[in-house]
């Protein structure tokens, strides 16, 4: 059995982590995560063993693959053949993949939807570049990026009335959402200023219609008098 101590720093254990929680991830990768992160914690060889249901050996084999290269050891060893060969315009073509739309019946791409579509990427490949760049598929962000040059100074002045309100001051919150809207948003990725990247929906969107909801409250009766418009007319549009 290996015997080396393992300690992970914050980046390591983030990674394993994900993997070891992740759907999408082979299997074989999300039992080494599990083996790693265990090992961490100070269970033995056999209590990995035992608790993932693996040969003893698996577990002594995966310590030693990470004791001596890190995360790259937990990756498979290069098998005999004519290895694929995968560059950075690899790289370019699956991230330019992720601005087109997916098959159609298909809501987002996923590694087996992309691999099929390049045809000479394995989804192993694509799985695992996506991993490097930090795109995870089955996450939902969305971002709003302002273009209006004094958002900052606007925004402290909203955020310094919730922070230290005036003396006897009421504040009142009001958002503007009279509309149920059929929108088809843009998706794609988005590069952050750490050099991660993450996929999602940005504010630019085309509306498909809306349907709209009023309702007048009698605070006599308790009673509610409801109004429901519809416009049908589409518009290309962006949040402000």
């Amino acid at each position: 059995m290996a015997t080396g101590r393992i300690e992970l720093d914050a980046e390591d254990r983030r990674l394993l982590e994900g993997w070891s929680r992740a759907q999408r991830v082979a299997y074989r990768l999300k039992v080494r995560s599990q083996i790693i992160l265990k090992a961490a914690a100070g269970c033995s060889g056999r209590e990995i063993a035992k608790s993932l249901r693996i040969p003893e050996v698996t577990v002594s084999k995966w310590r030693r693959r990470f004791l001596r290269h890190g995360i790259a050891g937990l990756e498979d060893a290069p098998r005999s053949g004519k290895p694929a060969k995968y560059d950075e315009v690899t790289v370019k073509r699956v991230l330019e993949l992720l601005d087109k739309n997916p098959p159609a019946g298909y809501g987002r791409w996923n590694g087996r939807l992309m691999a099929q579509h390049l045809a000479d990427v394995s989804s192993d490949q694509v799985w695992r570049i996506l991993r490097q760049q930090g795109i995870e598929l089955e996450r939902r962000h969305s971002w709003c990026i302002s273009t209006d040059p004094e958002f900052a100074r606007k925004a402290a002045d909203i955020v310094g009335l919730y922070l230290n309100p005036p003396q006897n001051a009421l504040i009142f919150a009001i958002d503007e959402k009279p509309a149920i809207q059929a929108l088809e948003r843009a998706q794609g990725w988005i590069r952050l200023p750490n050099g991660k990247a993450l996929t999602g929906f940005s504010h630019e969107y085309k509306r498909h219609g809306t349907s709209t909801l009023f309702a007048a409250l009698n605070i006599a009766s308790d009673q509610i008098q409801p109004a429901t418009t519809g416009a049908g007319v589409a518009g290309n549009s962006s949040s402000s």
